[in-house]
């Protein structure tokens, strides 16, 4: 996160109006080129009671920051400059007790003097800590099973800057309000309009547009609108299971999906067998990309990933029939490769699959801005519940979407 703008709280206590510190800090800080917001103030009710101000301060760079803190420090303004406490992982796959975890917020830890941004933000990590050749100190998060004994983590809360006023990457889009008021009576055609924009945006600032979809944007015989979408550069990080991409083989190699004809959609005999035999082609074949090649798949979302080279990770679960040579059974290798994908994130578009959409909320940091599509409100509320606050909920069928979206991109 290399340029993130730095933060610190400042806090002023006493009589703050009649003898004018607070406007004299305001005029110190604003000599300091830095940005300053008033977070909270509090006027004592009686005559000796004290007031209370806390001012959260901006600079891009540590060193003005720092000055501007001592300046508004000789006014009577205080912060916080412990540093963070850091203890030895002794265990491979075991953080250290009393580990930092971590949010999804943008978050730096002090050490040395120095506020280092830990990168690769994602909630439910530890901060893992290390000094460059060069004497520079790095952070990043460390998921648990990657903790390996030696190495140096965050333990505790004492320096540790959490950044909760940053924005996703959403324009004028209220994420915050959106998110918590899941409902089948919102505008959805809005709505749509707002995941479209949101999209424009990212890819205009090179910034990939992650699609996470379930099966049932296959069976819904939505599968050509998001061929489109991808084939037209609009999702460029596809994350799904195995029934996402048997389904979409069967539906090109037999024209059915879960042996139901797309086309008439009645079911032929021994349709429920089609997803087997599809899957049973491309396991002879080795991969998804080699089927693609030998011409056993000529169509679909799955050939349009591999004709666009466009980055798709298959994550396995216990239900997969197969499964397809390309889906990772391991869900820690799976998540994993997931985190490898997304990293350049601007938007997340989660269609229609709930445990897969939470699994996905779970890694992403929250500048990304997130649109979840269900027909089910729960599957939003789920979403936000377990950390992913800036989760925008469009209550609709994947068909709807999938199509309003392409006609808002022109796609």
């Amino acid at each position: 996160m290399a340029g993130h703008v730095q933060s610190e709280k400042l806090t002023l206590h006493g009589d703050l109006l009649d003898q004018k510190r607070l406007a004299q800090v305001l005029d110190e800080l604003d000599a300091m080129g830095v940005t300053t917001r008033l977070r909270r103030f509090r006027v004592g009710e009686r005559a000796n009671d004290q007031s209370l101000a806390e001012l959260v301060i901006q600079a891009d760079d540590r060193a003005t920051l720092l000055a501007a803190c001592r300046r508004a420090g000789r006014l009577g303004a205080t912060f916080d400059e412990t540093e963070a406490t850091l203890a030895t992982a002794d265990v491979d796959g075991v953080l250290p007790e009393d580990f930092h975890s971590t949010t999804n917020f943008p978050t730096s830890v002090l050490i040395a003097g120095q506020a280092v941004e830990v990168e690769h933000i994602e909630m439910d990590c530890g901060i893992r800590v290390r000094q460059d050749d060069d004497g520079t100190w790095r952070a990043e998060t460390c998921p648990m099973h990657k903790a390996k004994a030696g190495q140096q983590f965050v333990v505790g809360y004492t320096g540790v800057r959490v950044d909760v006023e940053d924005e996703v990457d959403g324009g004028d889009i209220d994420f915050r309000f959106m998110g918590s008021d899941v409902s089948t009576e919102r505008p959805k055609r809005r709505m749509i309009a707002d995941a479209a924009e949101a999209m424009g945006r990212a890819r205009a600032a090179g910034r990939d547009v992650v699609l996470v979809g379930g099966p049932a944007i296959v069976h819904s015989g939505s599968a050509p609108l998001l061929a489109r979408l991808i084939d037209k550069g609009w999702v460029t990080v596809l994350l799904a299971g195995n029934a996402l991409a048997a389904h979409d083989i069967e539906a090109d190699m037999l024209g059915t999906s879960l042996g139901v004809d797309l086309e008439s959609g009645q079911s032929g005999p021994h349709g429920h067998t089609h997803h087997l035999r599809a899957i049973n082609r491309v396991r002879r074949a080795g991969s998804i990309a080699a089927a693609v090649e030998q011409g056993l798949i000529t169509g679909g979302v799955m050939h349009t990933c591999v004709t666009t080279g466009t980055p798709f990770v298959l994550c396995g679960s216990i239900r997969d029939d197969g499964p397809l040579p390309d889906v990772i059974p391991d869900v820690l290798e799976a998540t994993d490769a997931m985190r490898a994908v997304v990293g350049n994130a601007g938007v997340c578009l989660m269609v229609a699959t709930m445990l897969h959409s939470v699994a996905v909320g779970n890694i992403l940091p929250a500048r990304v801005a997130t649109f979840c599509v269900d027909t089910d409100a729960d599957t939003v509320i789920k979403l936000t519940d377990r950390g992913t606050h800036q989760a925008v909920g469009i209550v609709t069928d994947c068909e709807y979407f999938l199509s309003e979206l392409c006609h808002q991109l022109d796609a």
